[in-house]
């Protein structure tokens, strides 16, 4: 049986005439993904807060299709003038990224083994007003996010340009599935939620044809780890921190980008991609899931096929 499909690089993950939106565009992974997604032929749209870091990441097009968009992800009005943006531009949209985040409350100052009344005393002292924060931009940021593009995303399968079907990616995080809460206990949790938030949408958006999968990243440069990553210098990192012994760079989210787009011709949905796992082999468990390992890079088998209900 001879299959004529199409094997070219970019006929498998090209997005030329993709329109494209990423919260948090402005700096570190969302940024990454903005400039991959450009650089091959699509318009990206980056949604935050802060114009003037939107404006210098917009100068680093390669075609002058980055567009900053000002607008805060825990403001519902904010995301309705950008929908507005988008449908006055081009009437939909293929691809919204929920990439957004804060790290919230920390464990600055805790001792390596700490007493009970230490440990204690530290989540004691977390504001409870800075814990609420973290999921409100972690988490309801991304459900407001994904509801806002619907109909743009509904939009973007109707007009039929390009092959695969409107899709929601998520920015979760390696430390979802974490026992050890380095970046904090609000943190974690809050991504695990993200987890679960866009495994409930990739059921829930099934009768309309969108899907929705997430990438989880490890360290990468942001303004999130540049404390850390300047502490660790061009020194490698241990293997058993990360197996490519470096943090991650535009080169890997964008793969990983680039591959989520491109399976939605074979219809696959509630995917996880994890990037530059740390800490897999002692401290993450993944409920018994056998990863593949190549390159550093970990994928997942998250959900049962599209058609089939969930327990």
């Amino acid at each position: 049986m001879t299959n004529n499909a199409p094997i070219d690089v970019t006929d498998l993950f090209g997005v030329k005439d993709l329109v494209a939106v990423v919260t948090g565009g402005g700096s570190g992974i969302g940024l990454m993904i903005a400039q991959a997604l450009e650089a091959n032929g699509a318009i990206v749209y980056i949604l935050g807060r802060r114009k003037e870091t939107l404006d210098k990441a917009a100068s680093t097009s390669r075609h002058g299709n980055i567009k900053p968009i000002q607008a805060d992800v825990t403001n519902k009005k904010d995301l309705e003038r950008a929908v507005e943006e988008l449908t006055a531009a081009h009437g939909f949209v293929n691809v919204v990224i929920a990439n957004s985040g804060i790290t919230g409350p920390g464990l600055e100052g805790l001792p390596a083994n700490p007493s009970l009344s230490q440990f204690r005393e530290k989540l004691w002292s977390t504001s409870s007003d800075e814990f609420t924060n973290t999921f409100a931009v972690n988490n309801t940021g991304v459900f407001n996010t994904v509801a806002a593009f619907l109909e743009l995303l509904d939009a973007g399968n109707k007009r039929g340009h390009v092959q695969q079907r409107s899709q929601v990616i998520a920015t979760a995080s390696v430390a979802s599935f974490n026992r050890q809460p380095l970046a904090g206990y609000a943190y974690s949790s809050s991504k695990a939620g993200v987890v679960h938030l866009m495994k409930v949408f990739s059921t829930a958006l099934v009768p309309y044809d969108i899907r929705s999968n997430i990438i989880a990243p490890g360290f990468y440069p942001s303004e999130m780890t540049e404390g850390l990553l300047a502490k660790q210098g061009d020194k490698p990192w241990p293997k058993s921190v990360i197996p490519e012994e470096r943090p991650g760079d535009i080169q890997d989210m964008a793969g990983a980008v680039l591959f989520l787009w491109k399976c939605g011709v074979g219809g696959d949905s509630g995917l996880r991609v994890h990037l530059t796992p740390e800490w897999d082999s002692r401290q993450v468990h993944l409920n018994n899931q056998a990863p593949l390992v190549k390159g550093g890079r970990i994928v997942y088998q998250l959900l049962k096929p599209r058609s089939a209900s969930l327990a």
